[in-house]
């Protein structure tokens, strides 16, 4: 009996061997292209185009880099960077990335890379965007291009951590270079980017506490104006091609038609020589009798003169008179 119970074991053991099952088949992970659609990170409106998203899913986190649109001579791709660091939205069978924060060396070696052959210059500046402080470096190449490379880390404060939440962050990279742009028009995509992707669970919130509305809202003596519109003081303008100026266009002054008018007289009127006039201080002489033909033409009309003064009986004395 033991021998047929070991024979029937064996047998078992040889007919599994011989039968085929099917394995579970795992994609390793590896990055992929995925649709610009699903994107975490958004450039401003008008900034630079989304040419490809490639996205990389590892056990803690997930990383997307965005490729956008290039028109630089200088060697590389503009792209914008997002790294997500959390316990969500992963793949669980992939490793995870090291927690690594920012740190000068680190980044300016990351600078160099990113923008071969330019001259990276760190901008120590405190800056801040609506996700916190960032900052960036700028340089421009030897044919005249301008390249910046900004950095951003998003995480809550230390005192959040000691809440057992708030322990997710986010890291920001963005590389641009561009032949037509200047530097603050390329600091603009640092301050108008989007998050649009989100580490689920209370625990991994980057962000911190929800800050509140402001104080002066609803007290008495804190009157609130409207905005006049304006720009406000230090604001930068989105995109890439500098806003056209306002041109103010002069009004164009019509002159009135020259009309032909008679002058007036200016200074001593002159009389004319039908008119009799005296001269101070000087002799009265007498004037010559007119011409008969100069006595018709008056300034009250003309004159015709009597048919018997026509011919050669006008030289008589009556006719004269």
């Amino acid at each position: 009996m033991r021998l047929l119970g070991l024979i029937s074991v064996v047998a078992a053991v040889l007919l599994a061997g011989c039968v085929s099952t099917s394995g579970s088949v795992r994609q390793p992970s590896a990055p992929e292209t995925v649709a610009s659609e699903k994107a975490l990170i958004l450039p401003p409106p008008g900034g630079p185009a989304i040419v490809s998203v490639v996205e990389t899913r590892r056990g803690n986190g997930v990383e997307q880099m965005l490729w956008l649109s290039t028109s630089s001579s200088v060697p590389g791709q503009n792209f914008l960077k997002v790294q997500f660091y959390g316990a969500s939205g992963s793949n669980p069978g992939a490793g995870g990335d090291s927690y690594k924060m920012i740190n000068e060396r680190g980044v300016s070696r990351e600078a160099w890379v990113a923008a071969p052959g330019v001259a990276m210059a760190r901008n120590y500046t405190f800056l801040q965007n609506n996700y916190g402080p960032f900052a960036y470096a700028a340089g421009r190449s030897r044919a005249g291009d301008t390249c910046l490379y900004g950095w951003q880390q998003i995480r809550s404060n230390q005192a959040a951590h000691s809440q057992a939440r708030n322990f997710g962050m986010i890291q920001v990279r963005l590389r641009l270079c561009d032949g037509r742009a200047s530097e603050r028009q390329l600091l603009s995509v640092m301050y108008a980017y989007t998050l649009i992707g989100t580490l689920n669970g209370e625990i991994w919130n980057p962000y911190g506490e929800v800050k509140g509305a402001d104080e002066v809202l609803g007290r008495a003596g804190s009157p609130v104006y409207p905005d006049d519109g304006g720009p406000r003081q230090g604001a930068i303008e989105i995109g890439y091609e500098p806003a056209p100026t306002a041109v103010r266009r002069r009004q164009r002054q019509v002159k009135a038609p020259v009309t032909a008018t008679t002058p007036t007289p200016v200074g001593v009127r002159v009389p004319l020589p039908d008119e009799a006039f005296e001269t101070p201080g000087a002799s009265t002489q007498p004037m010559p009798a007119p011409d008969p033909v100069q006595q018709a033409a008056k300034a009250g009309g003309i004159t015709v003169p009597s048919p018997d003064c026509i011919g050669d009986v006008a030289m008589t004395a009556a006719c004269r008179r």
